[in-house]
């Protein structure tokens, strides 16, 4: 059996392997298919789907959104969307203005705890694609300043700690929006970082998303456990919301976390791309 991974980072927002280079590797390691879903931007997506083309290999456009949410984080997916969509590249420009106002922001917060580090090294460890955090741990790595990149986010950069600065993210109910409107389908992602209060107030965020036009949940993902993946399964179920899966891949990862397999728990079958694919034909027809 084939396998697919939904859920896939370039350096186009904060990967480590080009777009065209995630396709051959996802090839490579035996996947039907691949979602490509960078962080708030579509621009590795024309690459990426370039070069399915060229090897014989299937690339869904994609993407991953944030969206404002407390107390946890909110990411939302968005599968098959149109990248020439005026409406959503409007809205990615915004994402893309506000982004470039915070990094300097970041930099002067840790320049004031003592830390020698420019604006010039983090963009050349970005590669040239949008600049986010996980390039800014990866200066402070190379710098000797942290001895992992976990530490550089515990220490600096994650919610809470002195680096860190609150970035501009979009109302669920329009970030569904406008995924939507671009021919997407809007599914939320490993609903365990929500830090929801317990299964009914979960289930009561679902409902409120769902009539906002949320299409599905991200039910398989390497840090849910057993029980959690058993909840939010029944949660689609309930509420006839399409099921996917990946592993979030960024090419940083440790303790053995692959393209495909997660731990080697993974290995979701391509009927998920089918399901979403019908997802995608009622939602133009204007079904439910």
């Amino acid at each position: 059996m084939a396998y697919v991974d939904l859920h896939l980072h370039t350096t186009a927002s904060d990967g480590v392997m080009s777009p065209s280079e995630i396709v051959r590797y996802a090839k490579a390691r035996g996947l039907r298919a691949i979602a490509i879903t960078d962080h708030d931007t579509i621009e590795g997506l024309e690459e990426g789907l370039s070069e399915g083309e060229k090897i014989g290999f299937e690339v869904i456009p994609g993407i991953e959104i944030s969206a404002e949410h407390s107390p946890g984080s909110m990411h939302l997916l968005g599968f098959f969307i149109d990248i020439h969509h005026p409406l959503l590249n409007e809205k990615l420009d915004y994402l893309q203005k506000a982004r470039a106002q915070r990094n300097p922001r970041i930099v002067e917060k840790l320049n004031q705890l003592g830390i020698d580090l420019t604006y010039q090294d983090v963009l050349k460890a970005s590669g040239g694609g949008q600049v986010g955090r996980p390039h800014f741990a990866q200066v402070l790595l190379e710098k000797n300043y942290v001895r992992t990149f976990q530490e550089a986010f515990d220490r600096f950069l994650k919610k809470g700690a002195p680096a860190y600065v609150d970035k501009f993210r979009f109302e669920p109910k329009e970030a569904i929006h406008f995924i939507n409107e671009a021919k997407g389908i809007a599914v939320l992602a490993h609903p365990n970082t929500l830090d929801m209060d317990g299964y009914s107030e979960l289930e009561g965020l679902v409902i409120r998303l769902v009539e906002e036009g949320l299409k599905g949940i991200e039910v398989y993902y390497p840090e849910h456990s057993a029980l959690e993946v058993a909840q939010y399964k029944a949660l689609a179920e309930r509420y006839g919301l399409v099921i996917t899966g990946g592993t979030d891949y960024h090419g940083i990862e440790k303790n053995g976390l692959d393209i495909g397999v997660g731990r080697g728990e993974m290995k979701l079958p391509y009927c998920l791309v089918e399901e979403l694919k019908a997802a995608r034909d009622r939602a133009l027809r204007g079904e439910r």
